[in-house]
């Protein structure tokens, strides 16, 4: 069975991929910090040889003068954490490889709505259908379109066409040697022979 669902990309000029964050330079900058403070170093100056922004600076010094180089200790991964564990995804996989057709859509396309629909009735997590192209591709499925053809279409027709009368109607040279619009060439009318 093929699996299909149709996503739409917008994409930016300046699409370019953030490289990963580094948790532990940024817990060694932040303690760098804590000993500039100590130093007296200004916010500025720290700012400065950290080479990082001033508001980044002011807030780690609010939060060391409150509760000195511990307050500076990393925060944790970053962004919220995922919703599905491993075995919900397995899941929701073998729901969508049922088709849509099973879940009672009209038709064999999956499309983003339809599969946060899935999702939600099968592990009670709601996604935006704007993000479950993300779960799609962290679970190994890629985007698919359908060929669109005519629902009319009669491809035994189409190959008597090709075969009996594209034949007749594909235009021919005139006098049998190479024509060419150009004028620099020399098949064309116009140049001199």
């Amino acid at each position: 069975m093929i699996l299909l669902f149709i996503v739409s990309f917008r994409s930016t000029a300046s699409s370019t991929v953030r490289p990963r964050r580094d948790f532990d330079a940024m817990q060694r900058r932040r303690k760098q910090a804590a000993k500039l403070f100590r130093k007296g170093k200004s916010q500025v100056d720290v700012a400065r040889e950290l080479e990082v922004s001033r508001q980044s600076v002011s807030r780690w010094y609010a939060e060391w003068s409150h509760g000195g180089t511990a307050a500076l200790s990393g925060a944790g991964r970053a962004g919220r954490r995922p919703e599905l564990d491993a075995a919900q995804l397995r899941r929701v996989a073998r729901e969508l490889e049922r088709g849509p057709l099973a879940h009672g859509y009209p038709t064999e396309l999956w499309t983003l709505r339809r599969v946060a629909e899935v999702i939600e009735q099968t592990t009670g997590v709601a996604y935006h259908p704007g993000h479950v192209w993300r779960l799609l591709h962290k679970m190994g499925w890629s985007r698919q379109r359908p060929a669109r053809r005519a629902i009319e279409r009669d491809d035994e027709a189409i190959e008597r066409w090709v075969r009996q009368d594209w034949p007749r109607v594909k235009k021919a040279p005139d006098d049998g040697t190479p024509g060419s619009g150009s004028k620099t060439s020399r098949g064309s009318a116009s140049s001199p022979r």
